[in-house]
């Protein structure tokens, strides 16, 4: 029986292929202007610095998979030192980024539909999308496996397309003022780049369908995060070497600037605009469904009379999970106007969950004695470098 079950588990290239199915994702497509704005040249140092912080997050989750593989992550995780009620709020503020980072996600759906169907707003759009999708999926039209191979593909392309585009016309020039917003910008930046890379967590859940999990868990996060990095890292130095940063820092579809570099690639990049879209869309649906689910599970851990009865006259469904997702990214979409209050409140509340989960590690005597913490500390480091400048960043932005 045991061996039956070992042929059916995967090696460590599908493994790191998945891990790079749940990073890669379209909010890097949001994340340009915002270098360009706040950062300028110097952003490709931004990634740099959140490469390491999601290595160290990454890795740290996994071992926190390992030790605690049971439904419920990020509440297992931390009610490990701070009990059930800390398990419920780090579930909880992980939940509600999800819910704003859709939220910006349904607002670009609608900057890339109004470019080409200009008969309605991109607000409008982005509001016709969110609900499209949320109708969608109360009906159970989820992604299939081949639609998940669709929709990786449709993230891929514009990213290699954008890069080789770009490398044709790279200017060394457009690299000065390397730093114009100083050093702090560096850093103040990182809860935009972050953006684009979370997901990675979800390859840590991979323990009991990994051959010799142990080693492979690890080697895969590993890997996954050094390519789509690598990718990611081409991607922008390539856009800031080929187009000036006043383009860059424009509120418009990244298609619409490509237009205005490489007026006579205008096929290759329509293609690069619906690609993009259709990633956006894509990742809009599956997040729906997927969020609706751990929302089922959140709410499963609370004690309480009225949440029981919800589930027990079966109120709490599938279908109505969805409805609310639908409603919270809706609040969102509606309440946040300005992108750098969206990578902020996302940054918060999702790396508040990391952090309450990896503190874990450090009361565990053994990752001392392995010296596996060293990785926990830099994490939980960057991780608060991260917070920092997203709290700050909220501030700024309700106070200005």
């Amino acid at each position: 029986m045991s061996s039956t079950a070992e042929k059916h588990k995967i090696g460590l290239a599908i493994a790191t292929i998945v891990g790079m199915n749940a990073m890669i994702g379209s909010g890097v497509f949001a994340v340009p202007s915002a270098l360009a704005s706040n950062v300028g040249p110097a952003g490709i140092l931004t990634y740099a610095f959140v490469i390491v912080a999601v290595w160290c997050m990454g890795t740290s989750i996994a071992r926190l998979a390992k030790l605690y593989p049971e439904e419920g992550s990020f509440y297992t995780y931390s009610k490990q030192w701070g009990g059930h009620f800390l398990g419920l709020l780090s579930a909880g503020s992980y939940l509600i980024g999800l819910f704003i980072a859709m939220g910006l996600l349904s607002q670009t759906a609608g900057l890339y539909l109004h470019k080409y169907l200009s008969f309605f707003s991109p607000y409008t759009w982005g509001m016709l999308t969110l609900f499209t999708l949320t109708f969608l999926n109360t009906l159970g039209v989820v992604l299939s496996e081949a639609g998940q191979m669709v929709l990786i593909c449709t993230t891929v392309f514009p990213l290699l397309a954008t890069i080789i585009l770009c490398l044709t016309k790279a200017d060394f020039s457009h690299l000065q003022p390397f730093m114009p917003y100083g050093v702090i910008s560096i850093f103040s930046a990182a809860k935009a780049v972050i953006f684009g890379f979370f997901g990675f967590e979800c390859a840590a859940s991979l323990f009991t369908v990994v051959k010799n999990p142990e080693k492979n868990v690890s080697r895969a996060l590993t890997l996954a995060i050094v390519l789509v990095s690598i990718l990611y890292l081409l991607f922008v130095a390539s856009l800031i070497l080929a187009v000036p940063l006043h383009y860059l820092s424009l509120q418009m579809p990244l298609s619409e600037i490509l237009e205005t570099i490489f007026p006579h690639n205008k096929w290759l990049i329509f293609g690069i605009h619906v690609s993009i879209l259709s990633a956006i869309i894509g990742t809009i649906h599956s997040m729906i469904w997927s969020s609706s689910a751990l929302l089922i599970s959140y709410l499963r851990k609370f004690k309480t009379l009225f949440i029981q009865q919800l589930f027990e006259k079966n109120l709490m469904n599938q279908k109505n999970a969805v409805l609310f997702v639908g409603v919270c990214i809706l609040i969102s979409f509606l309440t946040l106007k300005n992108i750098d209050l969206f990578f902020s409140f996302t940054a918060l509340f999702i790396i508040f969950a990391f952090a309450t989960s990896m503190i874990t590690l450090l009361t565990l005597k053994k990752e001392w004695q392995s010296k596996e913490n060293i990785k926990t500390v830099i994490g939980l480091i960057t991780a608060g470098v991260i917070f920092c400048f997203a709290l700050k960043g909220i501030i700024d932005n309700l106070y200005s």
